[in-house]
């Protein structure tokens, strides 16, 4: 049996690989959060490394807080850049699988066919800059590390998009929500499996090079506004949901306008089976 340490294991994607870890029973999955294991510590990382026998990391831990991390660089690059180098150092010390998890605001937003892993980054944000330098980190330091980037995740679980629309959906007759920003929602069980599936390939083809970047998310394109009226069909709510331009929504950071990410390269090395964003949405709201 492998150990795999989860890191951020209380977030969504950890809760939702906990959730999906039963069908896996040749993986004992070790959830940690901050409280108890300090990924930005090199001794703390050494010591749970030395005592847990690691096979491989799955690094769901990120300073996710878009807005906030515009006037809190500091946190954000400790946490999105330096932990994942000392992640990426003391997997491969231990020879342990690294996959770490990245984000669609490493790129402008300004193409308008899918972002390959090929094609040029250029975040607009403090928090898009911390993950594109995590990235470069990790696969710098160990080549064999997996990066996958990913766009809108949501669940069951802890605070996102869909939970969100859902209480706003309760609470008022009218909301306004943008139009103007095209993308893929992700729902982080798929994203799990998908996860998981990939640590098994690469216990299978273990002589296999296989890091580098990679996308994942749900199929399809929508707008947050379309998004969210799906929500409101879906779930039967009364409320009128109107569209509005991004510029009628101010916030710190700025938002890529379009982040469609191209999914060939993980379905043809994988194998991997990626399911509709709307099919997967369904799929949430019955588990919620």
């Amino acid at each position: 049996m492998k150990n795999i340490l989860i890191t951020g294991g209380n977030g969504q994607l950890g809760q939702s690989l906990k959730s999906a870890s039963a069908a896996y029973p040749q993986f004992n999955l070790l959830f940690t959060d901050a409280n108890e294991l300090d990924i930005t510590s090199a001794e703390s990382l050494a010591a749970y490394f030395s005592a847990n026998q690691i096979d491989a990391c799955i690094n769901c831990a990120a300073y996710t807080a878009v807005d906030k991390a515009e006037a809190d660089e500091e946190n954000a690059f400790r946490l999105n850049f330096q932990a994942v180098l000392s992640l990426a150092e003391i997997c491969a010390q231990h020879n342990a699988q690294l996959i770490h998890i990245s984000t669609d605001y490493v790129f402008n937003g300004k193409q308008n066919v899918p972002y390959a892993e090929t094609d040029d980054t250029d975040p607009q944000s403090i928090y898009g800059a911390s993950k594109l330098r995590g990235e470069a980190a990790a696969t710098g330091y160990n080549p064999d590390t997996i990066v996958v980037r990913t766009s809108w995740l949501y669940s069951e679980y802890a605070v996102n998009f869909v939970k969100r629309m859902q209480e706003l959906m309760r609470e008022r007759e009218e909301l306004s929500v943008v139009f103007d920003q095209a993308g893929t929602p992700t729902y982080a069980g798929d994203l799990a499996v998908a996860l998981l599936d990939i640590l098994q390939y690469k216990a299978d083809h273990s002589d296999a090079s296989l890091g580098g970047v990679y996308h994942y998310s749900n199929e399809g394109v929508t707008s947050w506004y379309d998004f969210a009226v799906t929500i409101k069909e879906l779930t039967a709510a009364t409320t009128t949901v109107l569209p509005v331009t991004s510029d009628k929504y101010k916030t710190a950071a700025s938002r890529p306008a379009y982040s469609v990410l191209n999914k060939e390269k993980i379905k043809n090395t994988f194998g991997i089976h990626i399911p509709y964003w709307r099919d997967s949405l369904v799929k949430c709201l019955r588990r919620m």
